[in-house]
């Protein structure tokens, strides 16, 4: 599908509707990944968070590591802390 669009003051472009339609995740505040992959060409891509698989793992370990009957707080309060602390 192609569609003609203008780019306005200070660089914005609104994406037509006749693709957000078609396009599920071209939504209001999405985040997206602009990059120039020829001289004459534009490609806008869903941002996706990389995510450190290992860091994941060694908070699981960790909270299954905490016995519950040892613990004098919330896991609420736990969560704050342990945000906290990073």
């Amino acid at each position: 599908m192609k569609s003609v669009t203008i780019i306005r003051d200070r660089g914005q472009l609104t994406i037509p509707d006749s693709i957000r339609k078609i396009i599920g995740w071209v939504a209001p505040m999405s985040a997206v990944t602009i990059s120039i992959t020829k001289p004459d060409e534009i490609v806008i891509k869903p941002h996706i968070k990389i995510i450190d698989k290992a860091q994941i793992w060694e908070n699981v370990k960790r909270a299954r590591s905490i016995k519950g009957k040892s613990v004098s707080s919330s896991a609420a309060e736990f969560l704050v802390r342990d945000r906290n602390s990073h």
